[in-house]
């Protein structure tokens, strides 16, 4: 059987069916590609979500691009990315031409709030699930808990603070627990 149009079907799917951006998506792409298809490991994903956060780009793009790529190489990274992407593409070139008019209806103005809320928690399940197949360790824990803490009280006072200073942080403190871990274990070892 041909992969490539179960990755473009796939990711067309998730593209189309779910409002409010990449991380509203986490859930979906984990659902498809983890759950059901067994394209990825749960730890893929987990990487791959990290990954496609800190590299240019909107993060399921970046994720389907990914998936593809491993299924299929280039041409299943296309037909994945394509996939994602050419639902909305369509939907908002539809909307577009018809936005003024399009805005005024009312049932549309109530259904986006109600989408809102939905977006907001199909973000928190994705977290969710994530958190619960985390490794139980204290520094991813803590790390986390940091991450949260810094975010709270960013919004909580309206700091504006560019969340790659915040990814750089945290990379730069790992970098730094990680040579002081491999220092104290060449220490320890006598060498």
């Amino acid at each position: 059987m041909n992969i490539l149009p179960v990755l473009f079907l796939s990711f067309a799917k998730i593209g189309l069916f779910t409002f409010g951006g990449g991380y509203a998506m986490i859930a979906l792409i984990e659902d498809t590609c983890v759950e059901k298809k067994k394209w990825i490991t749960h730890d893929e994903m987990m990487n791959i979500t990290v990954i496609a956060e800190s590299t240019p780009g909107p993060i399921a793009i970046n994720c389907a691009t990914y998936v593809g790529f491993k299924q299929k190489g280039f041409a299943g990274a296309l037909a994945a990315t394509t996939g994602m992407i050419l639902p909305s593409f369509c939907i908002i070139f539809a909307i577009s031409v018809y936005l003024d008019r399009f805005l005024e209806i009312t049932w549309i103005a109530h259904a986006f709030q109600g989408i809102k809320i939905a977006a907001g928690i199909l973000i928190l399940d994705a977290a969710v699930r994530m958190l619960k197949k985390m490794p139980k360790k204290v520094l991813p824990r803590v790390f986390m808990l940091c991450a949260f803490t810094a975010m709270l009280l960013i919004n909580i006072f309206s700091v504006r603070i560019s969340s790659i200073i915040l990814m750089l942080t945290a990379g730069l403190v790992s970098l730094i627990i990680f040579m002081a871990r491999k220092a104290s274990s060449k220490g320890g070892d006598g060498k």
